[in-house]
C-alpha cells in the first residue's frame, strides 16, 4: 500500500497535468517512503520466503526448530529491514529537491515533478549497486522458491503409492501449492526485475520518452498492486 500511494497517486496527479504540486519537503518524503517501502516489501517478502523453505525442508527444519517455532524471529528480522532501509535511503532522500528546473541528471527522469542536484557519475554508482541488491534478493526468492517445489515434488512421489487407489480427480495438495508458488515467484522476480533494467536505463538517457517513465512506473507498480 506504502509503495502504491508514494508512487502511484504522485505520479497519477502529473500524468492530468498537475505541476510543482510538491514543495522541497514532500518531494523528499515521497520519494523517501517509496524508496524505503519498494526494498522493504522485497526484502521481507524474500525473508518470509526464506523461513518457509526452512520450515518446509526437513534438512534445515531439524537444526532451526526451536527458533523457526516462534513468531518473535520473524518480526525481529521484518523490524531489521525497517530499520535498515531508513537509515540507508536517508543520503538518497538529501538529493532530492523541489521541481526545478535541471539540466543535470535527477529523478525528474523518473517522477517529473521532483529533481536531484546528484551528479551522473555518483547516481549510476548508487543505481548499480542498489541493482546489485535488488539482484541477490531475488536470487534468494527463487532458491527458496525452488527449495520448496523440490521439497513438495519429492513428497508427492512418496505419496503417490498410497493416492493410486483413490479414485479421486482432484489435484493433490502438493501439485496446487507448487502452482501457487511458481506462480508468486515468477511475478515477483519478473516485475522486480523489469523495474530494476527500466529504472537503470532510465537514468543512462539523456531525455527519457514519456512512454518509458510510463511503463517504468506501471512495471514497478505491478506486484504490489
Amino acid at each position: 500500500n506504502l509503495v502504491l500511494c508514494s508512487k502511484g497517486v504522485p505520479q497519477t496527479m502529473a500524468a492530468f497535468g498537475l505541476e510543482a504540486f510538491l514543495d522541497g519537503a514532500g518531494c523528499k518524503l515521497v520519494f523517501y517512503l517509496h524508496r524505503v517501502a519498494r526494498r522493504v516489501s522485497l526484502s521481507t517478502t524474500c525473508l518470509l520466503s526464506g523461513f518457509q523453505a526452512i520450515k518446509l525442508c526437513p534438512s534445515i527444519s531439524r537444526w532451526m526448530e526451536l527458533q523457526i517455532r516462534s513468531p518473535k524471529y520473524i518480526v525481529f528480522c521484518c523490524f531489521l529491514c525497517w530499520v535498515l532501509h531508513l537509515v540507508v535511503n536517508i543520503p538518497i532522500a538529501r538529493c532530492v529537491t523541489g521541481p526545478i528546473n535541471s539540466k543535470n541528471m535527477s529523478m525528474e527522469k523518473v517522477y517529473r515533478y521532483c529533481s536531484s542536484h546528484l551528479s551522473g557519475t555518483l547516481f549510476s554508482v548508487t543505481a548499480v549497486i542498489f541493482s546489485f541488491t535488488d539482484g541477490m534478493c531475488l536470487a534468494l526468492m527463487v532458491w527458496t522458491s525452488g527449495s520448496m517445489v523440490l521439497v513438495l515434488h519429492r513428497h508427492k512421489q512418496r505419496v503417490q503409492h498410497i493416492r493410486s487407489s483413490s479414485l479421486s480427480p482432484r489435484t493433490s495438495h502438493e501439485t496446487r501449492a507448487t502452482h501457487t508458488i511458481l506462480i508468486l515467484v515468477g511475478m515477483f522476480v519478473s516485475f522486480h526485475a523489469l523495474a530494476s533494467i527500466l529504472s537503470y536505463w532510465i537514468t543512462e538517457i539523456h531525455n527519457p520518452s514519456h512512454w518509458l517513465r510510463s511503463i517504468s512506473v506501471l512495471v514497478s507498480s505491478g506486484f504490489p498492486t
